[in-house]
């Protein structure tokens, strides 16, 4: 039997989500949870399949994962069961069986990221590790309208070479952007991106450049350029993982995989696609 399930994790404590021999991942956690739930030595190790393998410090609002077990439990008994043994930053919000052509990365279509920036002249204590910072000196804020306007030159399908880890495993740097949104509210800016996939640290590097534009270091065009060049020391430096959230993953609609509630009531609603 095939079972899917959604979390949600504060990873500013995790390598990450895909396993490490230090065993301080997400899915190390996860599975350990799942084989200590199932409560038999006798089963072998439970292998999860995720559809987004977040980075160190990246958290999660709308993760999904499957896995296939022969056991039978009721779907709430698995959420109960499984989040009394993981870490309080890690939780389950939902289980359901679902069909076996059901694959959490493969037949996903689109993800969407959201990038909480708190900008200011100091930093806050109280949002370090879930939002990047940007010091900013007193009453200077970012040139929303400039990010906004070369943010355009990503929409579509594009060789994203240039924002694209010397890590990544992707087959090809070509992923499709369909939507980026930019809201600023006070102090807070967010950046949120929904595309078909995203490259390794593709979100986070999209985000630093941005930040150029957003300091009026470079006009809206050098967006494009940098873009154009295929080239990955053209772009900004990565910027900090600590704001950056998966929020949500799109699958075709005969799964009815659920929306996270959690990530529409934490961030405003018209970062939302519908």
């Amino acid at each position: 039997m095939r079972l899917a399930l959604g979390l949600q994790y504060d990873g500013s404590a995790f390598s990450g989500w895909q396993t490490q021999p230090n065993g301080q991942t997400v899915q190390d956690h996860l599975e350990n949870a799942l084989y200590q739930f199932l409560g038999d030595p006798q089963l072998p190790p439970v292998k999860t399949t995720t559809a987004g393998r977040t980075d160190t410090g990246v958290h999660a609002l709308g993760q999904v994962v499957h896995f296939d077990t022969d056991i039978v439990r009721p779907d709430p008994s698995w959420v109960r069961g499984v989040n009394s043994f993981l870490p309080k930053s890690i939780a389950v919000q939902w289980v359901k069986p679902i069909s076996a052509d059901f694959d959490a990365r493969y037949s996903a279509f689109e993800r969407t990221y959201c990038y909480a920036l708190f900008t200011g002249p100091q930093s806050a204590p109280l949002v370090t590790g879930r939002a990047g910072f940007l010091m900013l000196p007193k009453d200077q804020h970012l040139n929303i309208a400039a990010m906004q306007e070369a943010s355009k030159y990503l929409i579509g399908e594009h060789d994203f070479s240039s924002f694209r880890s010397s890590e990544c495993q992707s087959k090809s740097p070509i992923k499709t952007i369909y939507q980026i949104d930019i809201h600023h509210d006070g102090s807070w800016v967010y950046f949120v991106f929904r595309g078909s996939a995203f490259l390794h640290h593709m979100v986070r590097n999209l985000v630093g450049s941005l930040l150029v534009l957003g300091q009026d270091k470079e006009p809206a065009i050098w967006l494009k350029q940098v873009l154009d060049a295929r080239s990955r020391p053209g772009a900004a430096p990565t910027f900090m993982a600590d704001g950056l959230y998966l929020v949500r993953v799109g699958y075709p609609e005969h799964f009815q995989i659920p929306e996270s509630q959690v990530a529409a009531s934490l961030l405003p609603t018209s970062l939302f696609p519908t």
